[in-house]
């Protein structure tokens, strides 16, 4: 029996993409500047057996609405938003196998530091340290960063190829495993003949350098990545270990898990080594009658303005030029392409504004999942059969209410029916994931390439 991965799916901010719901009295998201606030949230994700929880970021702020930044700062759409990085160590001192997955931009961000700040994070955690790798979808970010606009799409994704081959180098290839010797009586911490520099000299990055931590638990974190055009499909396919979908329904969803293993598979990895993981919004109550009306209580609090300025920003199209039952097409766009397609190219007829701000308002790129616990778990598994998912992405509404219903009503019917863990299995982030005896990626990954 195939059992689902879940995420709990946040952001270091008030407002992520449950827009407006920071309004909600029992709603708590105001406190993300609290550490308090990400350990409760880490013990409760733990308290139910969640694989993990995945931390979204941006650089810049969401400025295509009415071309400016206003309407989401006076919603709080992403903005203020703090570094993702820094309450992992917190949240990781609290639990004990909890992964955490977090998004780091390879376009501002050079890859000798993130190398380190990674291999860190995986000492921290003990192994549990995934990394999301995104490219960047704002020219706003763009700008901020220093440059004039954003780079096009396919151009980041070859610079992101370079930037792992030197990140692949550093942590698979610059220390050998027996490097580390620890040694009082002779005073000797590392073998220098063990160590070694690694260099790159290409298009996009010029380096030369010896990784400055040690080897971790992982080496390389467990790899995240999401992409819905055929260049970001080919980089998922060949890099990453989880892939994030946002697909309407399962039918939508098969063609491109489909195309995303075949895809592995050519690749010479085998169409096992990936993790697909399908966004999702769930409101669930003891019954139906409950569900329902939580999902009217939450729609009162919902920002149809906030939601719109960062949908117009993450696909690159101004919704204030559109009424409400204009159709909206899929659009050639420099933007987030996973996106625009997640509600126009997969669904099943056109959408016109209207259904966009309908499915938006809670926190999702389809339509959330509302019923009973019996109910949602049929929903899930049916997801897992005919989509042939491995999991998902589950998208907060009120925080942290929404994570305590789905782990108290929820999971515990997915355990008794054996869909879901009843506990955690040992070992590193990627061991418990996909079994292994070390947690280190495996010989087929193109990382392997670069070890001693």
């Amino acid at each position: 029996m195939k059992t689902m991965q879940i995420y709990a799916f946040d952001m270091n901010c008030v407002g992520h993409i449950n827009h407006g719901r920071w309004t909600h009295p029992r709603d708590q998201s105001a406190r993300y500047t609290d550490l308090d606030y990400w350990t409760e949230f880490a013990r409760t994700a733990e308290r139910g057996k969640l694989d993990g929880i995945f931390l979204a970021d941006i650089v810049g702020v969401y400025d295509v609405y009415k071309g400016s930044a206003a309407p989401v700062i006076e919603t709080a759409a992403q903005i203020p938003v703090n570094d993702p990085l820094i309450p992992i160590s917190a949240m990781a001192y609290v639990t004990k196998h909890l992964g955490f997955g977090v998004t780091v931009n390879t376009t501002y961000e050079p890859p000798f530091l993130l190398a380190r700040r990674m291999s860190t994070l995986d000492h921290l955690t003990k192994g549990r340290i995934g990394w999301n790798i995104v490219t960047g979808y704002l020219d706003s970010a763009a700008r901020s960063m220093g440059f004039e606009k954003l780079t096009e799409h396919d151009a980041r994704y070859d610079a992101a190829e370079e930037y792992l081959q030197i990140l692949y180098k550093l942590w698979e290839g610059s220390w050998d495993d027996d490097a580390v010797l620890g040694d009082k009586a002779a005073g000797i911490y590392a073998d220098p003949s063990k160590v070694r520099a690694v260099s790159n000299a290409g298009r996009y990055y010029r380096m030369e350098g010896i990784h400055l931590a040690e080897p971790s638990p992982q080496r390389t974190p467990l790899l995240f990545q999401a992409g819905a055009s055929a260049r970001g499909q080919d980089f998922a396919a060949r890099h990453a270990e989880c892939v994030f979908i946002a697909s309407p329904t399962p039918g939508a969803a098969r063609p491109t898990v489909d195309a995303l293993r075949a895809k592995a598979a050519a690749f010479g990895r085998g169409a096992g080594a990936l993790k697909i993981l399908n966004l999702i919004t769930v409101v669930v109550g003891q019954t139906e009658k409950q569900a329902q009306e939580k999902l009217e209580d939450y729609r009162r609090h919902a920002s149809v303005e906030a939601s719109l300025a960062h949908y117009s920003a993450s696909v690159g199209i101004d919704f204030s030029k559109y009424e409400l039952d204009d159709v909206i097409g899929q659009n050639s766009t420099n933007a987030n392409q996973s996106a625009l397609a997640a509600i126009t190219k997969q669904a099943a007829k056109p959408v016109t504004k209207r259904e966009i701000v309908d499915q938006m308002v809670l926190g999702s790129r389809m339509k959330p999942m509302v019923g009973s616990p019996e109910q949602i778990a049929d929903r899930l598994q049916t997801w897992v059969g005919e989509g042939d998912i491995d999991g998902f992405n589950l998208a907060r509404t009120v925080a942290p209410e929404s994570l305590r219903d789905f782990v108290d009503l929820v999971v515990p019917v997915l355990q008794e029916r054996g869909f879901f863990k009843a506990d955690y299995a040992q070992g590193p982030l990627r061991q418990k994931l996909f079994g292994g005896g070390n947690g280190r990626l495996p010989a087929a990954h193109p990382a392997a390439l670069f070890r001693r």
